[in-house]
């Protein structure tokens, strides 16, 4: 039976997309739309990338897209890829390829012409179905039925995809997260966990990048709980094994009722201690940016407003944290008391509480303070560590006011706490 995306994929009718699957097919050639673009229009799900596959090889595949008019980018050429510019869109262009040689995470490939070899080199089925210009499927290795019970499956031998790169290890639960139901396909769960001990092969920003994106799935519970089962999420943050990764559940079901968006690091923050120097040390091993580690650093640090802080006092504490760590920690402790709230009085209301303050800290913006170390030395001071001890004892004193006293006021307090007079 022929299967057709057609009415599931308007990216189809880009004239310049068309112009460039004519070229590539030309001549007994041919070209087809293949993977995640494919897999999201039958899910009806978001596409951003569309690659293309081709019998065309790379010099081929630059000499017809260029004589089409587009513009070309020898971004992977070794591996068969081509990038073209069509219409201001980047397409990926790669060339049938079968593995010649693998060692666990990089491949010799042999361009060929066969798109049943090209198909079984792939990951899993879902992975591997292709489009025809014209919007029919060719589905070479089961993918439509996969797609269509939301089953991740590896394509052949599982174990022996995995060997072949065992980023795909991590890609199995990724994937999971985003598209599987259920409970994961045992073959590839059991080879998962069996050859766990080859993700020591991968590079940490490999690592980190892939669970950054399945942290960022709609409901990454259900694939941290098998990769829990299978030892896999030991292997790879250990940090969580002690922690636990209970919170997750009630994270995702608040972001849901609340309308926050997914976030991974809040996410990684909930199933790790809020230990700065474990994160530190967690960090530096998967490579995080500065910016995440300084986020869940900050998030470590913060101190839980109690129960009884007014906004005022909220505000003075503000003033002296990393908004952005206050935030976390806020809306973490929030979680925890929606969970409890269920069956307690006495955590709703801290919900409540919680949930003013998470607000308040939303819209703070932090106040300037007018004075300056220039305005200290100007009356008299020499420059040295007592301009900055006595800067932070009028911060303090500003601070304690409600941020009411004005830049007089706070320098008419100078030879109070100096004993000298200005």
């Amino acid at each position: 039976m022929t299967v057709s995306i057609a009415g599931k994929a308007p990216w189809l009718k880009n004239e310049a997309l068309q112009r460039l699957l004519a070229a590539l097919s030309a001549d007994g050639e041919g070209a087809r739309i293949v993977g995640g673009a494919v897999r999201n229009a039958l899910l009806g799900q978001e596409v951003s990338d569309l690659d293309i596959a081709t019998t065309c090889v790379p010099d081929e595949t630059i000499h017809r897209a260029q004589a089409a008019g587009f513009k070309t980018v020898p971004t992977g050429i070794s591996h068969g890829t081509v990038t073209v510019v069509a219409d201001k869109r980047p397409f990926e262009v790669t060339t049938l390829r079968a593995d010649v040689e693998t060692d666990g995470r990089h491949a010799a490939v042999a361009f060929g012409r066969d798109w049943q070899v090209d198909a079984d080199r792939r990951d899993f089925t879902i992975n591997a179905l292709y489009v025809e210009a014209d919007g029919t499927i060719v589905d070479l290795v089961g993918g439509l039925a996969d797609i269509e019970s939301r089953t991740l499956r590896f394509i052949g031998d599982a174990e022996q995809r995995i060997r072949e790169d065992y980023l795909r290890i991590l890609r199995f639960f990724r994937f999971f997260a985003w598209y599987g139901h259920g409970r994961p396909e045992s073959e590839g769960l059991k080879a998962c966990a069996r050859l766990k001990d080859g993700l020591a092969q991968l590079s940490a920003e490999r690592i980190w990048s892939e669970l950054k994106k399945m942290l960022a799935a709609p409901d990454p519970s259900r694939a941290l709980l098998w990769m829990r089962q299978a030892g896999v999420l030991t292997a790879v943050l250990p940090e969580s094994e002690k922690w636990g990764i209970d919170a997750i559940h009630g994270l995702v079901k608040t972001e849901k009722e609340l309308g926050w968006p997914a976030d991974p690091l809040l996410r990684l923050a909930s199933m790790i201690p809020p230990d700065a120097e474990r994160i530190h040390a967690m960090a530096v091993r998967l490579k995080l940016s500065n910016q995440e580690r300084e986020r869940l650093e900050a998030w470590a640090g913060a101190v839980l407003p109690s129960a009884e802080i007014s906004e005022a006092g909220f505000a003075k504490r503000l003033y002296r944290s990393d908004r952005q760590g206050m935030m976390d920690r806020l809306r973490l402790a929030l979680v925890s008391a929606r969970m409890e709230a269920l069956n307690d009085n006495a955590a709703m209301m801290r919900a409540g509480h919680l949930s003013k303050l998470l607000e308040f800290a939303g819209q703070y913006e932090k106040p300037k303070f007018p004075v300056s170390g220039g305005d200290l030395i100007a009356a008299g001071l020499e420059k040295g560590p007592d301009v900055g001890k006595l800067h932070r004892a009028l911060e303090d004193a500003w601070i304690d006011s409600g941020f009411t006293l004005d830049r007089d006021a706070l320098l008419a307090r100078i030879p109070d706490l100096t004993g000298k007079p200005v």
